[in-house]
């Protein structure tokens, strides 16, 4: 007997827009977006679960929520230093989420695009430029 792959075995553009439903799904809550904003800001060493709560004031139990809530979606990792849990945003998934949604950006052609709207660094290097001034 021979199996069909297709009727067994999810599609992998299906598995990214998992993702990518799982990751935006997981962004869209004030509390997990400013945890993962703050957690961008850090850097790759990450920040203590503890200075994540007393720098945006949430309770242990709900921040705790959060992360892991974030952690499901694969937006963070943590490791263990000592007593205790070092959260770090993780570049790759945001990389990944960021690839998924401008992929077909004017049609496949981000060069061809007016004023780089497909390019995140000059998108985000317009609105510094326009916050100075």
């Amino acid at each position: 007997m021979v199996l069909d792959r297709r009727l067994h075995f999810h599609d992998s553009r299906d598995m990214e827009k998992a993702g990518a439903i799982a990751a935006l799904a997981a962004l869209a809550q004030d509390s997990r977006l400013d945890i993962f904003r703050l957690l961008v800001q850090a850097g790759g060493e990450g920040l203590p679960a503890g200075q994540i709560g007393e720098r945006l004031g949430l309770p242990s139990a709900t921040l705790s929520f959060h992360l892991n809530q974030l952690r499901q979606a694969g937006l963070v990792t943590f490791r263990r230093e000592g007593r205790s849990l070092i959260y770090a945003a993780e570049y790759g998934a945001m990389n990944d989420l960021l690839a998924y949604l401008t992929e077909n950006c004017c049609q496949g052609e981000p060069a061809g695009c007016d004023a780089g709207l497909c390019d995140a660094t000059a998108l985000v290097k317009a609105k510094e430029g326009s916050t100075r001034q």
